[in-house]
């Protein structure tokens, strides 16, 4: 089974965050204890992956990070990818080591630029020298799958200084890069600043200029661009992230997690609310049976197509070509070089991934 552990705490709110997250660090000790409560119950068999995200899960002290992995899985084979996201300025090289130490083998760093203006912008607490150091102190300690985190489309930010974090990234020699366009999310600071006039959002060229840079240079030295926003080298694509992509079941603990049952095509979530969450793990009888913190759906086979073709065609591999069928928006995405066909899949081409919304709307 893959698991997700979901951390909702951050020392402070980035600018551009919609994800479930508080500052109310005196709170880890009792959620981490409900955390174990939810594990104990709804733990279905060994760990294929373990994921801990956020937030940001590097807060947690490492005892609190092996109580959480040795409660969903006491022995996890070693080839388990058992990832955790951090800050950078939460990496010291006795962190490290001690992550290390409690079963973490691969690391998701978000470093978000190298650039300290566009940090202090988006509202990060680390700066680009912090960023490098935790990559190099991460290596120092053995880790040998590391991932970093990078945006673009950012306010202000010009073509040469992604050009620069580009180039940074390639020189500290990791095996994974996620890349994200900035998004304006309902309610963070960047969308209230941007409603405001005080920031100007990224025309679309600019937007795929950067984008194209991007993968040019990143396939230029080695890595597979296995999905629109990440890319690896060989043999290191992220195994839990790809469940998701996959059509694979999960379970999500944790206040705001999700879970799916790819089996009885069932998703569910978690309430995305600190105090509800404890309150209701601390109460055995009840745990996740109270309504206000455990909510279900059905996806019924339409549902599950469309979620088929809008995960699928993300990926590199494609969607099987037998989910879409007759569609006249499909030939005419064929005949534009923005779909091709290849192994009985439909996989999108770069001119596609620029449209990709709404080819996927068309064909949905």
């Amino acid at each position: 089974m893959h698991y997700y552990v979901h951390i909702p705490f951050c020392k402070s709110r980035c600018a551009y965050c919609d994800f479930f997250s508080t500052t109310q660090l005196a709170r880890r000790e009792a959620y981490v204890d409900a955390l174990l409560c939810e594990i104990a119950l709804r733990r279905n068999g060994t760990a294929s992956t373990i994921y801990l995200g956020g937030g940001t899960p590097s807060v947690l002290p490492p005892d609190a990070i092996r109580r959480i992995i040795q409660a969903i899985d006491s022995s996890p084979s070693p080839s388990v990818e058992i990832t955790m996201e951090a800050n950078p300025g939460d990496l010291t090289l006795d962190t490290l080591n001690a992550l290390r130490a409690v079963g973490i083998n691969r690391l998701s760093i978000g470093i978000q630029s190298f650039q300290d203006d566009l940090l202090r912008m988006i509202g990060r607490r680390h700066n680009a020298q912090q960023a490098q150091q935790a990559v190099r102190d991460a290596q120092q300690a053995g880790f040998s799958n590391i991932s970093i985190d990078l945006m673009y489309g950012l306010p202000g930010q010009s073509f040469e200084q992604w050009k620069t974090d580009i180039e940074t990234a390639l020189c500290l020699n990791v095996q994974h890069i996620s890349c994200y366009c900035l998004s304006y999310e309902t309610g963070t600071r960047l969308t209230r600043l941007l409603q405001r006039g005080e920031i100007k959002e990224q025309d679309d060229d600019t937007l795929n200029t950067m984008y194209d840079y991007l993968c040019e240079q990143l396939k230029t030295h080695g890595y597979e661009h296995y999905e629109v926003s990440n890319f690896a080298l060989p043999r290191f694509h992220s195994q839990h992230n790809s469940c998701y992509w996959a059509d694979k079941s999960y379970i999500g603990f944790g206040a705001g997690a999700h879970s799916y049952d790819a089996e009885r095509r069932i998703r569910s979530w978690n309430v995305s609310d600190l105090e509800p969450y404890i309150a209701a793990m601390k109460s055995t009888n009840q745990g996740l049976a109270a309504d206000q913190v455990y909510e279900e759906e059905q996806i019924n086979d339409e549902q599950h197509r469309m979620e088929q073709i809008m995960l699928g065609l993300r990926t590199s591999s494609g969607i099987p070509q037998t989910l879409i069928i007759d569609s006249p928006a499909l030939h005419r995405y064929l005949e534009e070089d923005m779909i091709r066909l290849a192994n009985q899949h439909y996989i999108a081409t770069q001119k596609g991934i620029h449209l990709l919304n709404r080819i996927i709307e068309d064909l949905v």
